[in-house]
């Protein structure tokens, strides 16, 4: 980070310290004007582990005894984020029990106690936007059986961070944390009574974001799914409450929700869930399709690139492939040297996988998850496709460098099914080479092909490789193919060693084969999983050679087993989250 940006981040911090502490000099509201239906979904599960004293937030689980969601020392800053964010009132509203509905009023008005004066690491425009949008999302399950002392203190609470909202909204960094400042505000302002026309510029500042952060694919700059999903949820929420409010929804809003949904479906697997990709996790169940739901975007076919993304489908068999460079810049601080790598689900299962994010379980994990080998593509000398910068002065954010800068895609359909090809230039200034992928999956989704080369292309690149050969003293270019599988894939090796049978919960069997002169083998893998309080333990199919030419080629295929039944009824229950 720069000299001005530091200075910038210091300034940041100092407002948001001094309009919080000017907040509480600010009187409350009323009461409601209107009262939203609640639109975020929490976790039964999670609700019941808050309710045990069980407090696992960012990856980090903390145990309490008396019941006391404030008084645990934060293990990281992270873990304070989502305590003071109020997502955890999903949860609890989830389970609805009333003792469900006790722990969230006694924290509540706990956090009101302890920080409704400005104090706190909760003061940020966006964890402000996050917590208004649940306590107005909640307030009939949070005010019920309350007196009037209580009952003003949270109206009193609302209209402070209201004003510090109005304030400070600007103050968010553009992106995820901007939307959800500003929807925060638009929202709580709308459903409070008082002057709707202080909304007004946060409204402007919507639209505008919408046409500077929404690209014409309907993407952010991130490509990280999940947080477009995020998005996306915001910007039904604002365009619900302005509907409600009788105002209406700027032409820039409207297009940015039409944008978005056709990517987000582009996005989902056959089981409902997101790829995993560029810091992403699958979601939770259900959020997706109640997220499209809620924005009356009908489904229309789409073709080509989603955010950078292809999308392969036949029966009951999708295939996500990372077919873009990697985000650049400010962007890039959550991205995966990922490129062309791909995800594979079979009705309700994930078979092929990446490993996913390690941001939860800390800064070696989060490192190795970013790297290629974590994901299910060619990884080429023991390099990564795109590298990560030192980290930056006083943020400690590592960009993603020196990636791919042409990714050239096609995508076709033929007689047998939808074809994928794709090639990146990530390893071309140290090897000389090109990756070539080509993919593609049958109608019936019974069968996926592939083939990856590796090639040297012009004058330049095969003086690159003679050079890379000579380092290597002749014996060539190690290369792996690596297929993350999902842990509940039963794997094992077959026919001596020459292909991998893959067994699912459902009882599918899927059997990998390659030809040529290569190691197949079956290694061990992690599967990094958000809201999990450790990495999974996993297998990867990993398909070993040597490039010792200007071109390479490996042919493997992914395919059902004959007697696999083509349609077969998977009542298997999945364990829930936070067990594992």
């Amino acid at each position: 980070m720069s000299i001005p940006d530091i200075f910038a981040s210091r300034r940041t911090r100092f407002l948001d310290r001094l309009y919080a502490r000017l907040a509480s000099r600010r009187s409350g509201v009323a009461g409601f004007l209107s009262q939203p239906e609640p639109r975020t979904i929490g976790s039964l599960a999670r609700g019941r582990q808050l309710i045990a004293g069980n407090y696992l937030f960012a990856g980090y689980l903390v145990r309490s005894d008396d019941g006391d969601l404030w008084a645990p020392v934060a293990p990281d800053p992270a873990f304070d984020a989502e305590r003071h964010g109020f997502a955890w009132l999903d949860d609890l509203a989830a389970v609805g029990t009333p003792e469900a509905r006790t722990l969230a009023q006694k924290w509540l008005w706990r956090w009101i106690d302890l920080h409704g004066a400005g104090r706190g690491p909760g003061w940020t425009p966006d964890l402000t936007g996050r917590r208004m949008i649940r306590w107005v999302n909640h307030a009939i399950f949070l005010l019920r059986g309350q007196n009037g002392t209580a009952s003003d203190a949270f109206f009193r609470s609302l209209g402070r961070q209201r004003w510090f909202l109005s304030r400070r909204w600007h103050g968010a960094p553009p992106g995820l944390r901007r939307f959800e400042a500003l929807t925060g505000f638009i929202y709580t302002s709308l459903a409070l009574e008082g002057d709707d026309a202080m909304t007004d510029p946060a409204v402007r500042a919507l639209a505008r974001d919408c046409r500077t952060q929404i690209d014409d694919q309907g993407g952010v700059p991130t490509r990280n799914p999940e947080e477009l999903l995020e998005v996306f949820n915001l910007l039904t929420w604002a365009a619900a409450a302005l509907h409600e409010a009788g105002r209406g929804i700027t032409p820039a809003h409207s297009a940015a929700i039409e944008r978005i949904a056709p990517t987000l479906r582009t996005l989902r697997h056959s089981d409902g869930g997101l790829a995993r990709f560029h810091g992403g996790s699958r979601g939770m169940e259900g959020r997706l399709e109640h997220a499209l739901a809620a924005s009356h975007v009908k489904p229309a076919p789409s073709g080509g690139l989603a955010m950078g993304f292809a999308r392969l489908s036949g029966g009951r068999t999708t295939v996500i492939v990372d077919a873009a460079p990697p985000p650049t810049r400010t962007a890039s601080y959550n991205a995966h040297a990922s490129t062309l790598a791909f995800e594979l689900t079979s009705g309700r299962r994930p078979v092929v996988v990446n490993c996913g994010s390690g941001a939860t379980f800390g800064k070696e994990w989060r490192r190795a998850g970013r790297s290629t080998p974590s994901h299910s593509t060619l990884c080429l000398g023991g390099y990564s496709s795109a590298r990560l910068a030192d980290p930056e002065r006083g943020s400690g954010h590592e960009a993603l460098v020196d990636g791919p800068a042409r990714v050239p895609v096609e995508l076709s359909e033929s007689e047998e099914g939808m074809r994928f090809e794709g090639g990146q230039d990530g390893y071309r200034d140290v090897f000389g080479l090109t990756h070539v992928r080509k993919l593609g999956l049958t109608h019936d989704g019974r069968g996926l092909t592939g083939e990856d080369m590796l090639l040297a292309i012009e004058p330049s690149d095969k003086r690159r490789f003679d050079q890379a050969m000579d380092r290597a003293r002749l014996a060539g270019i190690g290369f792996d193919i690596r297929l993350h599988l999902h842990p509940d894939v039963d794997a094992a090796l077959d026919l001596a060693g020459a292909a991998v049978s893959m067994t699912l919960k459902s009882g599918e069997v899927w059997v990998f084969r390659h030809d040529g002169p290569f190691r197949l083998s079956l290694d061990p893998s992690v599967y990094l999983e958000s809201g999990r309080m450790k990495p999974r333990t996993t297998l990867q199919i990993v398909l070993s050679g040597r490039a010792s030419d200007y071109a390479t080629r490996i042919r493997w295929s992914l395919a059902k087993a004959h007697e696999t039944e083509i349609a077969i009824r998977d009542l298997a229950r999945d364990d829930p989250v936070f067990d594992r």
